[in-house]
């Protein structure tokens, strides 16, 4: 099994496009890098500590890092399903009133992405008036990725919107090939 295919989830695939697939599979790699970047620079933030000799400039980029991971991570984790995603509620019905949550839930996340790209953006803009020291970069940088997620989370919300109401949100998920098989109380009463 290719990388790619542990990668890019295949659950729910009534609601995704496949040219899409690429960029979930570009973005779960980059949360990687982004979670092991930021895993290895608060441990050599400690280290270089520990000698008493401190890299000041270590807690700009694990401050990068944590930031970026989190909204790439969640922008992936919306075409997951996997965040930002009331299932406990819309699972629980079917028909009709399941496709009235399913659509608002979605209405609801593209207002969150619609203020992650307004405000991210207004704040990336303020962002070059202050600077990170010590390197004097403009905070902009840190905010740049804001507006980035809420592009990315609308994008994966409107795929599943027209999908959803393409193909109807309600569908079985195929068997786990992973899962260990479910062996009911009448098959083990069977069992010698």
């Amino acid at each position: 099994m290719a990388i790619a295919d542990k990668l890019v989830l295949q659950r729910q695939r009534h609601l995704k496009w496949r040219w899409l697939d690429w960029l979930e599979l570009a973005l779960m790699i980059l949360c990687g890098v982004l979670c092991f970047g930021f895993s290895l620079s608060v441990t050599a933030d400690i280290v270089t500590r520990t000698i008493g000799h401190p890299w000041l400039w270590l807690q700009e980029v694990t401050s990068t890092l944590f930031i970026y991971a989190i909204f790439i991570g969640t922008a992936v984790a919306t075409r997951r399903n996997d965040h930002l995603y009331l299932t406990a509620i819309s699972e629980a019905m079917h028909g009709v009133p399941r496709i009235i949550v399913e659509v608002i839930i979605r209405l609801i996340v593209l207002g969150v992405a619609f203020c992650l790209i307004w405000y991210g953006y207004q704040n990336y803009l303020r962002g070059f008036g202050s600077f990170r020291l010590p390197s004097g970069t403009p905070i902009a940088s840190l905010y740049a990725i804001i507006p980035v997620s809420g592009i990315l989370i609308g994008l994966f919300t409107i795929e599943q919107l027209v999908n959803g109401l393409r193909n109807g949100f309600d569908h079985p998920e195929p068997l786990d090939e992973d899962a260990a098989p479910v062996v009911t109380e009448a098959q083990m009463r069977a069992q010698p």
